[in-house]
């Protein structure tokens, strides 16, 4: 379990119109929240319906003041040039991503910043433009896979159907979706020694009962889990 502060993610509407007032209320919930040990990463929502991009600075600068890393919803609904800041401070994650630009693709690449798709919100809220699965590819940045789970935008719990929906919608390759749900979701959440199986990794895993990865994404609503290993015990 991980714990992002998205504090600057909507204007509540008792700061409508102040929208720098609400940054200010988030400066100083952040450091009362990261010293009772709520936060591991710092995200915000950076696009004309949320915050600018002079106001995600002040959110990551805070953060990073704390030794926070730090995440973006970025370039979800225009190109905000939110990828190329989060870049700039070494983010984990960027998501959404629908209208990334090319220099957003190359400056992530370089930051090592995992792009993180989200197919469920692609599918609820019925959007048309499609993540660019084929820049990320050029560019080498890495794809995760998410649920998206909340209620507003993508009301779903299963890294199975996104599987499915990644496949289907966004066209990546079984094999591609399956990375995306394993060792660059762990990058994306800062936790590098998990991810893969190897010698010296932490040993959380799923065994399937499945001959290939194409199984996984292929079926609706199906769950083949045999068992899961957190920690290296059976649970």
């Amino acid at each position: 379990m991980r714990t992002t502060f998205l504090g600057a993610h909507a204007t509540p509407p008792e700061f409508a119109g102040r929208t720098d007032d609400y940054i200010d209320e988030v400066l100083r919930m952040l450091p009362l929240l990261h010293a009772e040990g709520l936060v591991d990463a710092v995200d915000a929502f950076c696009e004309r319906i949320g915050f600018s991009t002079a106001q995600t600075e002040r959110v990551f600068a805070a953060a990073q003041a704390l030794q926070l890393p730090v995440k973006l919803h970025a370039e979800q609904l225009s190109d905000s040039g939110g990828a190329q800041l989060a870049a700039r401070h070494g983010a984990l994650s960027c998501d959404h991503l629908e209208w990334l630009s090319a220099e957003g693709a190359q400056a992530m690449a370089a930051a090592g910043t995992v792009a993180v798709l989200l197919p469920g919100a692609f599918y609820f809220l019925r959007e048309t433009r499609l993540p660019p699965v084929a820049m990320l590819r050029e560019h080498q940045v890495p794809i995760a896979i998410s649920t998206d789970s909340n209620p507003g935008s993508s009301p779903c719990t299963s890294l199975l159907l996104m599987l499915n929906m990644a496949c289907t919608l966004f066209r990546l390759t079984p094999e591609e979706a399956l990375a995306g749900v394993t060792r660059h979701a762990a990058a994306a959440l800062g936790l590098r020694d998990r991810g893969v199986l190897a010698v010296g990794m932490r040993a959380d895993f799923v065994s399937w009962g499945v001959q290939r990865p194409a199984e996984l994404s292929y079926a609706l609503g199906a769950n083949p889990r045999i068992q899961t290993v957190f920690k290296g015990q059976i649970i």
